[in-house]
């Protein structure tokens, strides 16, 4: 169990790394370009110059922007880190990254296993295809519902008090994989009414917002970075749950 837990949480952690590097990285350091104010949403363009940058308009960014202080956006190369975003690195900074993000996986990979436990000792069969629906199920309530109150944040934007959303999103998850064991392993009525309300109920509350919203990253750009870290979360927990179920299987 522990063996494979940590070979599947490895492979859909570096995927997932990967993943982060091709697509949501550069959207990261432009939003931390709009947080330093480096570069201004929404801003003339400084006169005489026409060309864009070519970071910016990777990103979604929008090409004219300045910096706070009239000059061109990111031509200030000393006032913020590169990246992938504009054809350099960070050693330090993505190696981090990449242990982060396996080390979260393999976290994930021995909450999934635990449930293969579970399941088993109820007499259920789990195999890859049975992995892959269980990591669907564990994308559905540790990123998909609570992105739905939550969504992740870019650099530059705001969000309501962090111990309240931190209870939010983890009632959220709870409430969401009770739901769906419900929906997929009830025999009775009541499981699937009992289910059905432990899904909806956190949407119901709601999660915590503010009442006004004052960011300074483009909302363009945030809903870019939101798409694209649920879309990398879908393919690497599909990867999860499959290895685990295929490790599981072969064990059993």
């Amino acid at each position: 169990m522990v063996s494979g837990a940590v070979f599947a949480g490895c492979a859909a952690g570096l995927i997932a790394a990967l993943l982060h590097f091709w697509f949501v990285q550069g959207l990261i350091l432009t939003g931390e370009e709009f947080e330093s104010g480096a570069r201004v949403h929404f801003a003339a363009p400084a006169e005489g110059h026409s060309h864009d940058h070519g970071a910016a308009a990777a990103d979604g960014a929008p090409a004219d922007a300045v910096a706070a202080d009239g000059a061109e956006a990111g031509h200030d190369h000393a006032s913020h880190e590169h990246g992938v975003a504009d054809g350099g690195f960070d050693a330090k900074r993505d190696l981090l990254t990449v242990a982060f993000t396996v080390l979260i996986y393999v976290a994930y990979a021995f909450i999934l296993v635990a449930g293969f436990g579970a399941a088993a000792a109820a007499g259920l069969r789990i195999g890859p295809l049975q992995g892959l629906l269980w990591g669907i199920g564990g994308y559905a309530a540790f990123q998909l519902a609570p992105a739905m109150g939550l969504p992740p944040e870019l650099p530059g934007s705001v969000a309501a008090d962090l111990g309240a959303r931190q209870v939010w999103w983890w009632a959220t998850a709870g409430f969401t994989a009770l739901g769906l064991l419900g929906l997929g392993y009830g025999r009775k009525v009541w499981v699937f009414v009992l289910a059905g309300a432990a899904l909806a109920l956190p949407h119901v509350i709601g999660a915590p917002v503010l009442d006004g919203y004052y960011g300074v990253a483009p909302p363009e750009l945030a809903a870019a970075f939101t798409a694209r870290v649920l879309g990398v979360g879908l393919v690497a927990w599909s990867v999860l749950g499959w290895v685990a179920g295929h490790f599981w299987a072969k064990a059993d």
